[in-house]
């Protein structure tokens, strides 16, 4: 699949049990980070399980950009030699980072305090997405940020020449500003200070530690208080990506909605930051269980096998467990429209930021389905029809959004007639291999004309 170019048109429709095992890729999140403190240690900095998707190959071309030495090796694997914190150069061309938020925004701290100007752009999805939250946090060290209108792509930013340090209440839950902040304060003299009211993925101080850096992480009153020391000499280290739990909840949610399916989902991260949605399922009755649970990396691991749960229940998601699984509502709305009565979503205002709408784009194409869906600024209601009982038939718009693509994949799975998604190229930014995988496992996808 590619991310650009033409649509790529796909039909998923009932399929038999869904069995076996999904090698789903290594987690995004990760794979970013990996490569970006890779390339601000000093000496070479070896990885393996790298998502090998759009959006991290985006971020591996940025960081040769900035002058650090990225060396893609084979079979997942990498190597990054890196500059040293505040060692980025200046890049000659326009840094493209694709359909990548993630990628953009860290990047853009990264280089925020290096006296170095770079431009960003992306794809059309991403120039229509604010940037302001990140720079305006990274104002306060001294960079200085031109965009489009709305603070949009394409952006130019000019690193601080004397950067200061920083002390930033993050606004609203967001991993990407809060790792924008401290990655901005690697190369700021003194301490710089985090405070997140409500905790987001820790991967980024979990990564900064492993690397050599000050960190420190303490619960307060006010809530997540996070110190960076600055100017550390970062070391390089040997990084194992954990699966991606994000990827995971495709081919788990479809084989809790897919009669007599059984999926195992082997190495999948489960770091408390992101695991939500695992815990939803189960409240919901979903028959997933952890096997083989361990540590890698600093990180916890489990295989996770999924069976056929046809009597799901609608529930409340708790609003504080937004921030753990924000990328998985979309898929999350599939499996309710399964379950017996509404699953009530909120404190979700993040979904209408995201690479689309998420919340407007699984309305509209849940609706057109045959599906119950009441939705606010920040909260979304499905009432489900149970199993069995989804109609289907509908031609969904993706949106440029690959999460919403899958979902709607995964919908068709179930109801009882096919789903099309107008364009599922998206996929290929963040699960590359979605389509041979879900088809290994039994699934009816096909491409589609037009």
């Amino acid at each position: 699949m590619s991310a650009h170019g033409d649509p790529i048109p796909m039909t998923s429709q009932a399929c038999g049990p869904l069995t076996g095992t999904a090698e789903v890729p290594g987690d995004k999140s990760i794979s970013h980070r990996s490569l970006i403190l890779g390339a601000m240690a000093v000496g070479e900095t070896t990885i393996t399980g790298l998502l090998e998707g759009q959006d991290v190959l985006d971020t591996a071309r940025a960081m040769r950009a900035f002058g650090a030495e990225v060396t893609q090796l084979g079979g997942g694997k990498w190597s990054v030699h890196g500059v040293g914190v505040g060692g980025f150069a200046e890049p000659g061309n326009v840094i493209d980072c694709g359909n990548s938020g993630t990628g953009v925004r860290l990047i853009m701290g990264a280089m925020a305090t290096s006296p170095i100007v770079a431009t960003f752009t992306g794809d059309a999805s991403l120039n229509g997405r604010p940037m302001a939250r990140v720079t305006d946090p990274l104002a306060l060290f001294g960079c200085q940020a031109v965009g489009r209108a709305g603070g949009r792509l394409p952006m130019t930013l000019v690193g601080a020449v004397e950067p200061v340090p920083v002390r930033y209440e993050v606004p609203v839950p967001s991993a990407q500003v809060k790792s924008a902040v401290l990655l901005a304060g690697l190369n700021a003299p003194g301490q710089t200070v985090v405070i997140e009211a409500e905790a987001t993925r820790d991967h980024t101080e979990r990564m900064l530690a492993g690397f050599g850096a000050e960190v420190t992480v303490e619960e307060t009153a006010q809530g997540r208080v996070i110190t960076l020391t600055g100017q550390p000499e970062l070391k390089p280290q040997h990084i194992e990506v954990p699966r991606d739990p994000s990827s995971a909840a495709f081919p788990v949610c479809a084989a809790l909605i897919v009669p007599g399916s059984d999926v195992l989902v082997p190495g999948i991260g489960l770091n408390p930051t992101r695991a939500g949605l695992f815990a939803t399922l189960r409240e919901m009755g979903a028959d997933l269980t952890y096997e083989n649970e361990r540590e890698e990396g600093g990180e916890p691991v489990a295989d996770l096998r999924a069976r056929f749960s046809p009597d799901l229940k609608g529930i409340t998601v708790p609003p504080e467990r937004a921030a753990s699984m924000i990328d998985e509502y979309p898929v999350l709305s599939v499996v309710a429209a399964f379950a017996e009565g509404r699953t009530e979503m909120r404190g979700v205002k993040e979904l209408r930021v995201k690479e689309s709408d998420r919340i407007d784009a699984m309305a509209k194409g849940l609706r057109a389905n045959g599906i119950e869906v009441e939705e606010g600024p920040d909260w979304w209601i499905v009432t489900g029809r149970g199993h069995g009982k989804v109609p289907g038939g509908a031609v969904c718009a993706s949106q440029l959004d690959h999460r919403i693509a899958m979902s709607f994949l995964i919908l068709g799975m179930a109801t009882q007639s096919p789903v099309q998604v107008d364009d599922a190229g998206p996929i290929a930014t963040s699960f590359p291999i979605f389509e041979p995988l879900m088809q290994g496992l039994g699934a009816q996808i096909s491409r589609s004309n037009g």
